[in-house]
């Protein structure tokens, strides 16, 4: 049994490889390979039963279906040699060359080293792997087949090992394959990892589109000889068929929709296949003139290729029987690419080497970073996060000045550019303008904006970039900043933060009583002012540290609290009732926990018994909101005498005269001020809560830039507050006990 199966799958590969009309001395060496591998694992069996070879000889089969050069279909015989044999590397380098030496080795898997626990291992793994990769792209084309292989016998594995594998294959491999642009590899990784990590909704949709096939393949063929009439009327050759929507893509609609499988609309798809660019856009008019286009899903991946070289034309139509269709259109070329990806126009020179041109350079400098990370992360599971944020999320496209594209990670900002372009950039960095208009640094940037970094003399990083800023490598690269060159100051913001959190007397006692040092060993740190320190720059958090602190009861703490009411709070202008479209004539009210202002994306949330509450897009309590319950609104472009509030922090270091020059800064902006709120730490480091009246964001941005000029200022940042009338709580919770410090602030 086990005879038969090694034959039949050592046949349909030399049949493959023949039909490839490949030289004969290289069928030579590759048969070759394939015998040196089949004598070593004999008498070694997988799980599944099957003779060990069988797996070597099916990554081959993948390897030789994307058409790899004769180094890396060697190697892929060879590649478990050096780990489950006792095969030394100088013989694979005496047989079969240095190259295929190193692309043995770069998948090869740590054997001998000591880690401290399995994941540890893994991580380093992925960190050796992904490195390697970066210095030759084939390493990951072994490894993605070796995965592919894997996932397809993983049923032969323990149910947990199973989700393991198979979650591990969604977060490192399956984007790895999309971002090389191999959607065929990507696609099937996708879906037999959703097979073990979600079984019920696997099957689920396997039995659903099982079920429609018939009518599916109807509408579809249908719709196909419709298309075939046009083209041929036109003069136009084409090839046509129908397509596939893979499960993984599926589910994630139905889950990123909130819908059931019956709602999806255009589980329908055809591909056109055209022979030159220009017959992709004529086949485009000729199904517009005859289909009526869907508004909005129109999108022209030739003239703006994805991140990946993925080119091609998709519309969705409404087809024969009001059934709506999704098209892709391409040439033959664009189809190799979105099915190999840069498989299908890269080519090796015979020692490994990779030839590319300068335009493939650019589209995957991504890999480059990948030494970076290297260089930058502390360790191979801060390594493994930052690659999979950084490398494998959804990507924006910005313009430097100059017009050299970065490409960054979808929410990445102003900061993340500069850090991205250079690291002392990055530290310099005062403010930006995007596309020539000013903006705060935490703007999220888009597609197609031209970012231009704004810088001092001195590197000036603030420590609450670390709440906005969206890569990794930015947040590493910030943190370690601070860590070097502020480590005093951190010791006393970390200080602080926890002062404010537990209440002085609390935080006296445990100092006192020694459990932050208890914590600081529990956390790794070394003492009490390393894990101040810690907070202070970024690296941990107080949630963190208050989880591991014995609980005590809070008292009273000391804090300054310097109050003002402004006359205009009293007589404030209400909004007006049509300052929102799309409430007209319903009861309405702006939410307190997020205090959106004109010009922010808003979203309505209908209650029970308040009509309806606005909330800024990003309010992170809509998180627990139905969709059901959100309604579209957006505001008036005629608002003009409607007063807002909105609630700042400023983390700034104390001076006399430094609450007057920024109550200053803020009137200058024509602003009024309902109150502020101060708490002073050591005569040094001060937080400044103030609240202020403005009729839209625009005005609150460039209140924050004039606040942020201030030299004493290290941040400022927006307040999510419960009501703007906050001072009330915030009193109660700090209550003043120095008038004569009182006293003093309010003649700053």
């Amino acid at each position: 049994m086990h005879m038969v199966s090694y034959i039949v799958n050592y046949d349909e590969f030399h049949e493959s490889l023949m039909a490839q009309n490949r030289p004969t001395d290289e069928v030579e060496e590759i048969e070759r390979a394939y015998t040196f591998a089949y004598e070593l694992h004999k008498g070694q069996y997988r799980i599944s039963e099957e003779p060990y070879i069988v797996h070597p000889v099916e990554v081959a089969k993948i390897l030789l279906d994307l058409k790899l050069d004769k180094s890396t279909i060697i190697a892929a015989f060879l590649h478990d040699i050096l780990e489950d044999t006792d095969t030394q590397p100088e013989e694979i380098l005496n047989l079969f060359g240095e190259d295929v030496l190193k692309l043995v080795q770069g998948v090869t898997k740590l054997g001998k080293l000591h880690f401290q626990s399995k994941e540890e291992r893994q991580a380093e793994n992925f960190r050796r792997l992904l490195v390697a990769m970066a210095q030759d792209i084939r390493i990951i084309f072994l490894k993605l087949a070796d995965r592919l292989h894997n996932m397809r016998t993983l049923n032969f594995m323990a149910q947990a090992k199973q989700k393991k594998i198979a979650q591990e294959t969604l977060d490192i491999f399956a984007p790895l394959a999309n971002r090389l642009g191999i959607g065929k590899i990507k696609a099937e990784l996708e879906d037999l990892a959703l097979r073990y990590i979600n079984p019920e909704k696997y099957y689920e949709i396997a039995k659903k589109i099982a079920q429609t096939k018939a009518q599916r393949d109807q509408a579809i063929s249908s719709l196909i000889d419709e298309v075939s009439v046009i083209l041929n009327q036109n003069n136009i050759k084409a090839k046509i068929y129908g397509r596939a929507k893979h499960y993984y893509s599926i589910y994630n609609k139905m889950k990123k929709l909130n819908i059931t499988f019956e709602q999806l609309y255009d589980m329908s798809a055809i591909r056109v296949i055209v022979d030159e660019e220009k017959d992709c856009y004529g086949v485009l008019g000729l199904i517009h003139a005859k289909f009526k286009p869907i508004p909005g899903r129109f999108k022209d991946y030739i003239a703006m290729p994805k991140s990946n070289g993925y080119r091609s034309l998709h519309t969705t139509v409404i087809g024969p029987k009001n059934k709506p269709f999704e098209i892709q259109i391409r040439t033959l070329k664009m189809h190799e690419i979105a099915e190999y990806g840069i498989a299908a126009h890269w080519k090796y020179k015979e020692m490994g080497s990779v030839k590319s041109d300068t335009k493939t350079d650019a589209q995957f400098s991504w890999m480059k970073k990948l030494v970076e990370f290297d260089k930058d992360s502390i360790d191979s599971k801060e390594f493994l996060e930052n690659v999979k944020l950084d490398i494998f999320s959804d990507q924006v496209f910005a313009f430097s000045p100059r017009g050299d594209v970065i490409d960054l990670p979808a929410g990445s900002t102003p900061v993340d550019f500069a850090y991205r372009i250079h690291t002392e950039i990055g530290h310099k960095t005062v403010g930006a303008l995007v596309n020539g208009r000013i903006v705060t640094l935490n703007t999220v940037l888009k597609n197609g904006d031209i970012v231009e970094i704004l810088t001092s003399k001195q590197p000036m990083p603030k420590i609450d970039w670390l709440n906005f800023v969206k890569t990794k490598s930015a947040a590493s690269k910030i943190r370690l900043w601070f860590k070097k060159n502020k480590r005093e100051d951190n010791l006393d913001i970390g200080k602080m933060q926890l002062e404010s959190a537990l209440t002085k007397t609390v935080f006296e006692e445990y100092l006192q009583s020694g459990e932050f040092e208890r914590v600081a060993q529990d956390m790794n740190y070394k003492s009490a002012d390393d894990l101040f320190a810690a907070l202070g720059y970024g690296e941990t958090t107080l949630h963190k540290i208050t989880n591991k602190l014995k609980k005590t009861e809070p008292k009273p703490t000391e804090m300054v609290d310097s109050y003002r009411e402004s006359e205009a709070l009293r007589h404030k202008k209400p909004s007006k009732k049509d300052d929102i479209i799309g409430l007209e004539g319903m009861l309405w009210s702006l939410a307190k926990c997020c205090c959106p202002l004109p010009g922010e994306p808003i979203v309505g949330v209908i209650t029970r018994s308040k009509g309806v509450t606005v909330h800024r897009l990003n309010c992170k309590s809509l998180f627990d909101i139905e969709p059901e319950r959100m309604m579209d609104v957006k505001w008036s472009d005629t608002i003009s005498s409607s007063i807002y509030s909105a609630h700042l922090r400023i983390e700034c270091h104390d001076r006399v005269g430094l609450l007057k020059d920024i109550i200053s800064k803020i009137s200058d902006m024509d602003t009024n001020i309902l109150y502020t709120s101060t708490y002073v730490k050591n005569k040094k480091f001060g937080i400044i809560d103030v609240g202020i009246e403005l009729n839209s964001v625009d005005v609150l941005q460039k209140v924050i830039l004039n606040l942020q000029s201030l030299p004493d200022v290290y941040s400022v940042r927006r307040l999510e507050q419960k009501s703007h009338d906050n001072r009330s709580t915030y009193k109660k919770q700090h209550k003043p006990t120095d008038k004569k410090t009182n006293k003093k602030h309010e003649n700053n």
